[in-house]
């Protein structure tokens, strides 16, 4: 499988053939059925009594999981070597790699019936300087309080970093102990030629938005060349290799010569005003959803607020940006002292997510439009508020699609539409008080999907990226 991984191609002409949706659906049903059956039974929720108290609740705020993370699990010492190579591999190393994949493919080929499904996918953590990973997450715990550090249109340095901690939170499942971890879709493996993908642990946004530009450059250019001096990378070119660059901004000046990984994104953005053509791609690329700045409305929650939920339409957020974004300008035009309707600049702090909480927990439908790329953290806020988003943004690709029916907790509204005198308002009065209490309900299960946590829980963010990796094996071995 190393070397040989390529990632699930979601192309809209591929399902334009009913006869291959239907096989591409019994195909998908078959890696779920094998992700569930293959995996021992015992040890499968072996770790799970170890958090099945009813007092256990998982942390889900990247602040505290951090601070417990770097003050308590972090290393004192150096991590005990494996065998990723400190210095330039050779021709002679990859060869040397090459051949033993080859056997270990060549025996499981022969030993295993359900070659070349490979459940959990085995996973390789390169262990990179502590410059690269450990000295950033230190620099992000102690510089957090700095609310001063803004970026150029004012939004709060830390929370931009918050909201892409995907980094975060992918690689402290990995590394975290076998008896801790409660994943069971994907395992470490600390050899590379036991590895089908391997995983690049470079804090990409911390680095961009806490260092200086003099500093940050040399590092990327670091990063870099110790990345593509490995083994594994001149074996398949980078084809094998997971990047996670969550935020657009992250690792530019040198991501072109890294274009062959996997890379871990918010979104595709169509629009191509952050990533070069060519760069991004639904054939090798996956999006995880934004980090929610909100707490869980969880059922409970809904049934207290259902009463309160009495504004139609809740935006609240910058009301200008750019590229895909300008459709917000149009929209607050169009809806600005609408009945019913509240539409707010957003402001930074713990007064603007008081706020924003507040809102979306007293609104039936949150106003999602596109941001500068055609997605934004304000959909998963709403998703986890209960709050149904009304999605305005054409070009918008969605993490775990092929997974996650959006049909069934979103609304979806083109933009020549939206803008549309009274269209909007007229649409949402239209959907009926039965719809809108089955959107909700199902708000309330879909919701675990987008929580990211320590530990990682089967079915939340960490859990369904493994689960859409092991999806695109299947089907491109």
């Amino acid at each position: 499988m190393a070397g040989k991984y390529t990632p699930l191609s979601s192309t809209r002409s591929a399902f334009k053939s009913p006869i291959l949706l239907f096989a591409l659906s019994l195909l998908a049903l078959s890696v779920l059925f094998l992700l569930f059956t293959r995996t021992p039974h015992s040890n499968r929720y072996s770790n799970e009594n170890h958090y099945s108290s009813p007092n256990f609740k998982p942390e889900t705020s990247f602040v505290a999981s951090l601070e417990h993370f770097l003050t308590r699990k972090a290393p004192r010492s150096p991590p005990a070597r494996d065998d990723t190579m400190r210095s330039e591999a050779t021709d002679e190393d990859v060869k040397r790699l090459d051949d033993m994949v080859y056997r270990g493919d060549a025996e499981r080929m022969i030993g295993d019936p359900y070659y070349p499904v490979n459940l959990p996918i085995r996973v390789y953590v390169y262990e990179m300087p502590s410059k690269f990973t450990y000295d950033l997450l230190w620099l992000f715990r102690n510089t957090y309080k700095d609310t001063s550090n803004l970026t150029s249109n004012g939004s709060p340095v830390h929370r931009l970093i918050e909201q892409h901690s995907i980094d975060y939170w992918l690689w402290a499942d990995l590394i975290a102990p076998e008896s801790e971890r409660l994943l069971k879709t994907v395992v470490r493996v600390h050899r590379q030629e036991e590895a089908d993908l391997y995983y690049i642990p470079f804090f990409t946004t911390i680095s961009f938005f806490l260092l200086e530009k003099q500093q940050c450059k040399p590092l990327y250019r670091e990063a870099l060349k110790w990345v593509t001096d490995q083994p594994a990378w001149k074996r398949s070119e980078g084809r094998d290799h997971i990047l996670p660059i969550h935020h657009p901004w992250s690792f530019k000046s040198v991501r072109r010569y890294m274009k062959n990984a996997i890379w871990i994104l918010p979104d595709m953005d169509s629009t191509g005003n952050w990533y070069k053509p060519g760069q991004v791609s639904l054939e090798k690329d996956l999006i995880l959803p934004y980090v929610p700045n909100l707490e869980l409305c969880d059922t409970e929650c809904l049934s207290k607020t259902e009463s309160k939920r009495i504004i139609l339409l809740y935006f609240r957020g910058r009301l200008k940006r750019n590229a895909g974004g300008k459709i917000r300008a149009k929209l607050v035009a169009e809806l600005s002292g609408a009945e019913n309707v509240v539409i707010e600049e957003g402001t930074a702090g713990e007064e603007g997510k008081a706020a924003a909480q507040k809102g979306m927990r007293q609104s039936i439908f949150c106003l999602s439009p596109a941001g500068d790329t055609p997605s934004s953290a304000r959909l998963f806020d709403a998703i986890v508020s209960g709050c149904i988003p009304v999605i305005v943004s054409d070009e918008l690709e969605l993490p775990f699609e092929g997974i996650l029916d959006y049909r069934k907790i979103a609304l979806f509204i083109s933009s020549s539409d939206a803008v549309q005198p009274g269209f909007l308002l007229k649409f949402l009065k239209g959907v009926s008080r039965a719809q809108t209490r089955e959107l909700q309900r199902n708000l309330a299960k879909y919701a675990r999907h987008f929580l990211y946590s320590s530990p990682a829980l089967p079915l939340g963010p960490e859990d369904m990226f493994w689960r859409m990796v092991c999806f695109c094996v299947l089907l491109y071995p």
